[in-house]
């Protein structure tokens, strides 16, 4: 809780620190528990940014599916094409961008589209 008294750290950790209690229920090498290391029951209620409440991982695509889609998929289609082309991206990719974002929700957001954008 120390990071919350410090503004800096705070600005930041109220924004990731909800989706990492989402995952609360998978153990340090991936298992699924039900207590923490400590013993004590595992708490994976997550408070968003804009104070909607979740629980656990399927909270947590629930509210990115219903809250936050748009934000997600443009991160995704982002993400993928910097992987894919190697490097980071120029102004001149942003119409590539726009359009996998377009394309994957005409498509019911199948990655296979995306691949497909990226690739023709």
């Amino acid at each position: 809780e120390a990071h919350r008294a410090n503004k800096d750290c705070a600005a930041c950790h109220d924004k990731i620190d909800s989706i990492g209690l989402a995952f609360e229920a998978f153990g340090p090498v991936g298992e699924w528990r039900k207590l923490d290391l400590g013993g004590r029951p595992v708490d994976t209620l997550a408070k968003f940014p804009d104070q909607v409440e979740r629980e656990g991982v399927e909270g947590l695509r629930e509210y990115l599916v219903s809250q936050r889609r748009d934000d997600f998929v443009d991160h995704f289609c982002r993400k993928l094409l910097t992987y894919a082309l190697g490097r980071s991206l120029r102004l001149s990719d942003e119409p590539l961008v726009e359009q996998m974002c377009e394309e994957l929700a005409d498509n019911e957001f199948r990655i296979s589209v995306a691949f497909n954008c990226i690739v023709t």
